[in-house]
């Protein structure tokens, strides 16, 4: 199997920091050894810094990825499905390279952010970054656990890796980021059992709705999903809070063995089902980015240079 990156799979953690790069023009030749360095520099810092439970890694654009790596494309990967229904929008707004590092320690990853941005010196801009953390017992904003229905243990690698549909890019996750801002005055003149008929889930003690009981425009209901063949469309979440007083929401990061699943609970939770059953979480919350990567395995990286 080839090495994936750790952060990929890696349980949660109290802080991280997401870094959005656009790389410059015509320095693809000095990139790809730029992008593997990095991605193993992050790898090596994962033991030393164990204590903390350091991890990352390295993901390249769906636009950016033919220009990068000419010879070779992820089969499913393509750029992020905007939508757009009524009030609801997920727009798209790419970038070149996404760096996603976390740690128990927010002095760590404030010397490894610097350290990745003066490795990039002279080949990329740095457009976006947010520094994400753990609140209360990893519970999003809006007070609701985020994250129960992650898979666990062995499973996030089956759920989260290409394995061999994909063999050349085996060990490697397509990721796609939103950041969203929540309206949290509004949210929280709502009374408690209107926010958790509204998520599918009771707020304090974190219990699931019966199926029978989940209205159809609930978010657990519109995320939910089965294939064809009655499988379950699973996701593996690394999303945190992130932001200020001033601005604050929701970095979401999926990843995930193919880009299909994302986009089926996007369109589920924008556009709904066929009565026009919709997320009315989104009635609360604005995605203000949308973006597609795909996080390649450190020996596709070493390869390519």
């Amino acid at each position: 199997m080839p090495r994936e990156q750790l952060g990929v799979c890696a349980e949660g953690n109290l802080h991280s920091v997401y870094l959005m790069f656009n790389a410059n023009d015509n320095v693809e030749s000095d990139m790809r050894p730029c992008v593997a360095t990095i991605a193993q520099y992050i790898h090596e810092l994962t033991d030393q810094y164990s204590d903390s439970a350091f991890n990352g890694f390295v993901a390249i654009g769906a636009n950016y990825w033919d220009t990068l790596y000419p010879n070779a494309r992820p089969e499913l990967l393509k750029p992020f499905p905007a939508m757009n229904r009524d009030n609801r929008d997920a727009p798209a707004i790419e970038f070149d390279l996404f760096v996603q590092i976390r740690c128990d320690r927010f002095d760590i990853l404030h010397l490894v952010a610097n350290e990745v941005c003066q490795m990039f010196e002279g080949l990329v801009e740095l457009v976006d970054e947010e520094r994400g953390f753990r609140f209360l017992d990893s519970r999003d904003l809006t007070g609701f656990v985020d994250g129960t229905e992650n898979p666990k243990g062995r499973s996030r690698q089956e759920v989260a890796l290409v394995g061999d549909e994909d063999s050349k890019f085996k060990g490697g996750s397509y990721i796609h980021v939103q950041k969203f801002t929540h309206n949290l005055s509004k949210w929280n003149r709502l009374p408690v059992k209107k926010q958790e008929d509204i998520i599918g889930r009771t707020k304090a003690d974190n219990i699931e709705y019966a199926s029978a009981d989940k209205p159809l425009t609930s978010h657990i209901k519109r995320v939910n999903l089965k294939d064809s063949e009655g499988k379950s469309m699973e996701i593996l979440r690394q999303s945190m809070p992130y932001g200020s007083v001033k601005e604050q929401g929701l970095m979401f990061i999926s990843t995930c063995r193919n880009s299909v699943h994302f986009e089926k609970m996007l369109e589920s939770m924008i556009h709904g089902d066929a009565e026009g059953n919709h997320d009315h979480l989104m009635h609360f919350t604005q995605a203000l980015t949308g973006s597609s990567f795909f996080a390649p395995s450190l020996d596709f990286m070493h390869s390519a240079i």
